[in-house]
Order: C-alpha cells, then structure tokens, then sequence
C-alpha cells in the first residue's frame, strides 16, 4: 500500500516537470526564439545589442554619478540596480560565454525569457541620464 502512494505522489510530481522540459525544449521549433519568435541568428544579435545597451548604461551612470552631474542620482542609481537585477540571466550567459562555459539550456531559457524586461529596463535608464 506504502509503494502504491509513493508511486502516484512521484508521478504527480513527474508530469509537470516533463511538462516543464519539454515546453523548455520545444518553443524554438514551433514559435521561434524569444518574445517576438524570431530565428535564432535574429534572437541572438538581439540579445548581442541589449548586452551592448545595458552594458552602456552602466557606464554612463557610473560617469554621472562619480562626476556628480546626475539631476536625480537616488533614482538613477535604483532604475540601474533594477536593471542589473532584470538582466542577470543575460550577464551570467555572456560572462560564462567569454570564460569558454556553457550555459545550460535553463540559463538561456531564462536569457530567453527575460531579453525584452532587460531592454526595457535599460532604455528606462536613458531619460534620466541628462545632466
């Protein structure tokens, strides 16, 4: 009776975790890549030019609050760690990428899910960098 009830508590839990890899796996051959269902070449140097942006906010943050020209660095300063934290998948990818890793099909599921959050958090950042 015991083996029964451990039986049924495991496939209950077995079903959405294939439901789950298998979604994972399957959405680049019947949507495309990312949220706009693009190829992967496109995916890819979309997600290439968001790194770039977020990479160049930061940098242009950092210039103005060190030179202390920010109109309203408190706000800048939240808009950027929010923008770190929305594109930590991406962050964590490239940084494996470049140190010759891999990156696991979660980790770009997850750089997969959360390109566009990361981009828009990015260009939220541009308003507030005039002095």
């Amino acid at each position: 009776m015991m083996k029964v009830k451990s039986l049924i508590v495991l496939r209950s839990f077995a079903a959405p975790v294939m439901a789950v890899l298998i979604s994972g796996c399957a959405v680049p051959f019947f949507g495309g890549y990312g949220a706009n269902g693009q190829s992967l070449e496109e995916f890819e140097h979309h997600v290439e030019e968001i790194f770039r942006l977020q990479n160049q906010m930061t940098s242009e943050v950092m210039m103005l609050l060190e030179n202390d020209e920010a109109k309203k660095p408190e706000t800048l300063m939240q808009a950027e760690q929010h923008m770190q934290r929305v594109c930590a998948d991406l962050n964590e990818y490239v940084s494996r990428d470049i140190d010759g890793l891999s990156s696991g099909i979660l980790l770009r599921r997850r750089v997969e899910q959360s390109a566009i959050d990361c981009e828009h958090a990015a260009m939220a950042i541009k308003p507030l960098l005039s002095p």
